[in-house]
């Protein structure tokens, strides 16, 4: 039950995220980059058994290794990005934190997924 809850709450603000880029000139781009992650947690929610077919498990584990490039692709470059006073002003720092969160969304669910096939 937590962790349908912890899943639901994941999913929600990976679709918070989706929204936000409504404005941005990328915004389509960065709404794909947020949404995966979203339907992962989605479907570690509801639907916990998909990840055990084959088709499925390789769609995670390959979400999983896309993510993690993007996430080293996106990685800001310039010293101190999580202080407030950094990404408040880089666009590349608040990407690349983003991008950090949606990877820990795909590699929490990919985490489930195994513990879950080892459990069976």
């Amino acid at each position: 039950m937590l962790l349908r809850a912890l899943n639901l709450l994941l999913c929600l603000v990976m679709l918070a995220f989706v929204a936000m880029q409504y404005n941005d000139p990328d915004g389509p781009l960065w709404m794909l980059y947020y949404t995966v992650p979203a339907l992962w947690a989605g479907v570690m929610a509801w639907r916990r058994d998909l990840p055990q077919r084959p088709r499925w498990r390789a769609a995670l584990g390959a979400s999983l290794v896309v993510w993690a490039g993007l996430m080293v692709f996106y990685w800001p470059s310039m010293p101190g990005f999580w202080r407030k006073e950094v990404w408040w002003v880089e666009e590349t720092a608040r990407e690349g934190m983003g991008m950090m969160i949606a990877f820990a969304v795909v590699a929490f669910a990919a985490v489930q997924a195994a513990t879950a096939r080892r459990h069976r």
